[in-house]
C-alpha cells in the first residue's frame, strides 16, 4: 500500500492563554494586601500608568515641556535609559482619550477607582511589634559555642529548616548532601542544637523530640522509653492497662512514669514563638443600612491608576526625517501603554467580580447576617455563579482567601459555601450550622452523663435535623471535641 502525503486546510477553534490572561486571572485569586503589592510593583515598571493620588500641582503643557526638553537635549529617547531617569513631573490633569483613542482606534480605558469610605474602612489598631523568631534565637545561642566555619554552614542549614514548632523538615542525609559534607559530621551538630533552650529543637518528631528532652532531663528510664516509642496513643486513651500489660509493669507504675511526660513540651519551638500575630485585612465590607445590608470593596491601598500624559506627549506624529532612536522610543511608549491600559482594566474587572460576588452571598444568606450563624444556609458555587454570571471556577478564585468584615464579625468568604443535610420541612441545613448546634448541645449535658454521638443524633432528630451518628462523630472530631468517655467527669 502506498503512503501519500496530501495538503488540507481545516479551521478550528482553540483558546490560547496569554500571559496577560494568565496574570488577569491570577489577580482574582489575589487578597488585598497581595493586590496592593502587585500595583505598587507595576507602577514603578510602567511608566505610562500614574496614580493620580500623588499628582500635586499643575504641570506645564506636554508641547511645551516637549519642546523644551528638545532644545536642551534632555529628552531620553533609549528605551532602556527611560525608566531610569525621571523625565517630567507628574500632574493630575486627565489625558483627552477620547480624542487620542479615536486617533489611534483603540478604546478608551477605564481609570480605577474605589468604593469604601476612608474613614470607614478597616482601623489597624493593636499593632505589636514582632518578637524574637526561633532561628534567631537558637543562633544567639551558637554564637556563645566555639564552631568551625564549617559547623556554622551546617548548623545555620539546620536551623533554616527548623519550623515554628521546633521539628527538623529534612533529614540529616540530604542536610549532608546540600552543605557537602559528611552525615556523622550533621549528626554532631544537630545535637549539640536539640540541647539548646528550647531543648528539643531540631529533632524529627513528636518521639524522638520527647526522648531528646527526657535524656537532657534527666528522667528518662526503661518504662518511660517505652511509653514514648511505643504506646503515645495508648497513653492517649488512657489505656494504662494495655500499656502495663505490655511492659510488664503495674498501672501504678505505667501512672507515675506518665506524670513524668508533663515536664516535656511537644512543640518546643512554640515557647520562644508561641503564635504570630497576623492581622486580617478584609478584601469587603459589609453595613447595615436601615435594615438592609450593604457590599463595599476594600480600596484602601489601591490607587486610582490613570494613565501618564506626560509619556503619551512623546508619541508624535511620525516625521520623514525620523531616526531609528526616535521610532524605537515610539514603539517602546505604545507598548507600555497597551500593557497600562489592560492592567487598570483587569484591576477594574476584578474589584467589580469581588463586589458581585459577595453582593450575591449577602443575598442569600440575609438570614445569617440578621439573625446570626444559626441561620446559615448551604450554598454552593453554581448557585453564586449563575446569580453574577460567571463561571463556578471565577467564583472559587474571588473567594480564595479573601475576608469580609461583618456587623457580626471577620469571615472568609469560604465560609458561606457550606454543604446541606436534610431536615424534616424539607429545607437543608448547613454543615457550620450543625456544628454549631452540635456544639450547643455538647455544652447543655451532664458532665457526669454526657452524650454520646448516638445521643447527639437522636436529640438533632427531634429538631427536624435527620443526621446519620458516624455524621455528628465527623462533625465533633472537627470541632476537636472528644468523644463521650473522654468528656466524662470521674467521680
Amino acid at each position: 500500500m502506498a503512503i501519500k502525503l496530501s495538503q488540507n486546510l481545516k479551521q478550528t477553534q482553540n483558546l490560547m492563554m496569554t500571559p496577560q490572561l494568565q496574570q488577569s486571572i491570577k489577580m482574582l485569586t489575589l487578597n488585598h494586601s497581595e493586590i496592593t503589592d502587585l500595583i505598587s510593583n507595576e507602577l514603578i515598571e510602567n511608566p505610562l500608568l500614574e496614580d493620580s493620588r500623588n499628582s500635586d500641582g499643575e504641570s506645564p503643557k506636554e508641547e511645551d515641556i516637549y519642546n523644551a526638553s528638545l532644545e536642551k537635549g534632555t529628552i531620553e529617547t533609549d528605551p532602556d535609559k527611560l525608566l531610569e531617569k525621571n523625565l517630567f513631573e507628574k500632574n493630575n490633569e486627565s489625558f483627552d482619550w477620547q480624542g487620542y483613542m479615536e486617533a489611534s482606534g483603540d478604546s478608551k480605558p477605564i481609570s480605577t477607582s474605589g468604593q469604601v469610605d476612608r474613614e470607614e474602612s478597616f482601623s489597624y489598631e493593636n499593632i505589636v511589634s514582632q518578637g524574637i523568631t526561633l532561628a534567631e534565637h537558637l543562633l544567639w545561642q551558637l554564637r556563645m559555642e566555639e564552631l568551625t566555619p564549617e559547623d556554622w554552614k551546617i548548623a545555620d542549614f539546620i536551623i533554616g529548616n527548623i519550623s515554628d514548632e521546633g521539628y527538623l523538615e529534612i533529614s540529616s542525609e540530604e542536610i549532608a548532601k546540600e552543605v557537602q559534607t559528611r552525615p556523622e559530621k550533621v549528626l554532631l551538630v544537630l545535637e549539640r542544637i536539640q540541647k539548646l533552650d528550647p531543648i528539643g529543637c531540631g529533632t524529627k518528631d513528636l518521639k524522638e523530640c520527647l526522648l531528646v528532652q527526657a535524656n537532657i532531663l534527666g528522667i528518662i528510664s526503661p518504662l518511660l522509653e517505652k511509653i514514648i516509642k511505643f504506646h503515645l496513643k495508648d497513653l492517649e486513651n488512657k489505656k494504662f492497662d494495655v500499656i502495663a500489660n505490655s511492659c510488664g509493669k503495674t498501672e501504678a507504675e505505667v501512672i507515675n512514669s506518665a506524670d513524668l511526660l508533663n515536664q516535656l513540651y511537644p512543640k518546643p519551638g512554640l515557647l520562644i514563638a508561641p503564635f504570630e500575630t497576623q492581622y486580617i485585612i478584609p478584601d469587603v465590607f459589609v453595613y447595615e443600612v436601615g435594615g438592609d445590608f450593604k457590599v463595599k470593596i476594600n480600596d484602601d491601598g489601591i490607587p486610582k491608576l490613570n494613565i501618564s500624559k506626560t509619556y503619551l506627549s512623546l508619541i508624535k506624529p511620525a516625521k520623514k526625517n525620523e531616526n531609528l532612536k526616535d521610532q524605537n522610543l515610539r514603539n517602546y511608549i505604545k507598548e507600555k501603554l497597551k500593557n497600562a491600559e489592560w492592567f487598570i482594566n483587569s484591576i477594574n474587572k476584578r474589584q467589580s467580580t469581588i463586589f458581585l460576588v459577595a453582593e450575591a452571598i449577602v443575598k442569600y444568606q440575609q438570614d445569617f447576617f440578621k439573625k446570626g450563624p444559626g441561620n446559615l444556609k448551604p450554598l454552593t458555587l453554581k448557585v453564586i455563579a449563575e446569580e453574577v454570571g460567571v463561571h463556578e471556577s471565577t467564583v472559587s478564585r474571588v473567594t480564595t482567601n479573601k475576608f469580609i468584615q461583618t456587623p457580626l464579625g471577620v469571615y472568609e468568604l469560604k465560609f458561606f459555601f457550606k454543604a446541606g443535610i436534610g431536615s424534616h420541612d424539607g429545607h437543608d441545613v448547613s454543615s457550620e450550622v450543625l456544628k454549631f448546634k452540635i456544639k450547643n448541645l455538647i455544652g447543655l449535658e451532664s458532665k457526669k452523663r454526657p452524650f454520646s454521638d448516638q445521643k447527639l443524633s437522636d436529640l438533632l432528630k427531634r429538631e427536624g435535623i435527620t443526621v446519620a451518628r458516624r455524621t455528628v462523630a465527623k462533625y465533633r472530631e472537627e470541632l476537636e471535641i472528644p468523644p463521650s468517655n473522654e468528656r466524662k467527669l470521674e467521680k
